[in-house]
């Protein structure tokens, strides 16, 4: 049985359990959401984005009120969490700014015959949203807001830890005025999802999870031949190549490692420097992150420390260097750097989801490229060089859903965010993110 609870990492104390919904609830949300959305979906889309807006206005409003929540729930620092329901409101609102353009007509330019044809894109049907607990706000929105302009009504199902934000979202929504049943937080057991999944009155579903979860969602999908979009983990690399900085070249290195704690799918996370950079960077680097250590925050929870823990002593008993700020304490994993890692060692293939980096060096832009990609991900990356033909040489090879070149945390409303290979699969946010669950209807008219 799934539990969904508050467990404050901070100080390990249970702050609240909520019950898991009965397969009676499930039901009565499921069949909601199915009557409700005919309704919804015969709204207008200026209607819909009135509300979508309205979103946006709360999200700004209590702000203070939901960063606490997450605070709470999965230890985010508090300007992290204050700054991630800004971005949130802002999706909400940049989704109802722009829905009525992204979702226009499309006219199709006719290469034989008389008449017109055009791609009408209209709503997909009841989608399930299945969320992780490192992004609380900006993963529901990403998600929400797009598909609630199209008109889709939106079963949410949270991680078990977030229970707290999940009740705020919709407390938002509710006031905000959306019909009930068109946007529907369950806390649902994971046998209840599967069975959900498979319902025919369930469209799509979407979910930002570990490569286990959605494995074993695009399973149960396609049985049922479900569409899917899935956004799983990383192991970004930061490729440096060279620099006329390069104290902010490891200033930014630092920042793409640390952010919400280490605990992000597009942060970088294997840094891949040149020759002739890689002593002095690993040198400021490894300071620099000991130094980060200063006031972090802790993980999400005693287990993830747990996870981490095995994966970094597995790589120093198969031969990486370690160097760490400290000694582990409970949900609180000291930051460090890890060096001399293999091809031959576990963690080079696996993603590190806490405040640890992995640092190798490559003797050319050739095998800088070659380390960047030799692995089973395929989310975002990072380059940085003062050559720009090599910027955009090298970003053209690296086998990933996004590339940032000379800079970081440079996501916005308007990018799509997304990967390719056991990273997942379709995109979010802006034109892209709108149109993964929409009908592109076909009209074909002879006159």
């Amino acid at each position: 049985m799934t539990t969904y609870a508050v467990t404050n990492p901070n100080t390990g104390e249970l702050v609240q359990s909520y019950p898991t919904a009965t397969d009676v609830e499930v039901e009565a949300a499921l069949a909601l959401a199915m009557s409700a959305g005919k309704g919804w979906a015969r709204t207008t889309l200026a209607e819909r984005a009135v509300l979508v807006k309205r979103v946006a206005e709360l999200h700004d409003k209590r702000k203070d009120e939901l960063a606490a929540i997450i605070v709470r729930e999965m230890g985010k620092p508090l300007g992290d969490a204050v700054g991630e329901v800004e971005f949130s409101a802002a999706i909400y609102r940049y989704y109802a700014d722009h829905a009525e353009k992204l979702l226009a007509d499309e006219p199709v330019e006719l290469l034989d015959g008389e008449g017109s044809a055009l791609i009408r894109r209209s709503p997909y049907g009841v989608l399930l949203g299945i969320m992780p607990w490192n992004f609380p706000y900006y993963q529901v929105a990403r998600f929400a807001g797009p598909n609630l302009c199209i008109g889709n009504p939106i079963i949410l199902k949270h991680a078990p830890q977030c229970p707290e934000s999940a009740a705020a979202i919709q407390q938002i929504y509710d006031d905000a005025g959306f019909p009930p049943g068109v946007y529907a937080n369950v806390y649902a057991s994971n046998e209840q999802v599967a069975a959900v999944i498979a319902d025919p009155r369930v469209a799509g579903v979407s979910l930002t999870g570990s490569e286990r979860a959605g494995a074993a969602v695009a399973e149960i999908a396609g049985r049922n031949l479900k569409k899917v979009v899935l956004e799983l983990g990383g192991s970004d690399p930061f490729i440096l190549l060279s620099t006329d900085d390069l104290d902010g070249a490891v200033e930014a290195a630092v920042t793409a490692r640390l952010d919400n704690t280490g605990q992000s799918c597009n942060a970088a996370k294997r840094f891949i420097v040149a020759e002739e950079l890689y002593e002095p960077f690993v040198e400021k680097f490894t300071e620099a992150i000991k130094a980060g250590a200063e006031g972090i925050s802790p993980l999400s929870s005693v287990a993830a420390a747990d996870r981490l823990q095995a994966q970094v002593d597995t790589a120093v008993e198969q031969g990486a260097d370690l160097v760490s700020a400290g000694k582990r304490d409970g949900a609180f994993f000291p930051t460090g750097v890890l060096t001399g890692v293999t091809p031959e060692n576990d963690v080079y293939h696996q993603e590190l989801f806490g405040p640890v980096a992995m640092v190798f060096k490559a003797s050319s832009e050739e095998e800088a490229v070659s380390i960047a990609n030799d692995i089973p991900f395929g989310l975002g990356s990072y380059v940085f060089t003062t050559d720009p033909e090599q910027a955009e040489r090298v970003a053209d090879r690296i086998e990933a859903g996004m590339v940032f070149v000379n800079g970081v945390l440079l996501d916005g409303v308007e990018l799509p965010f997304g990967g390719i290979k056991r990273s997942g699969f379709g995109r979010e946010l802006g034109r892209y993110g709108i149109d993964e669950f929409v009908n592109k209807k076909l009209i074909r008219t002879v006159r």
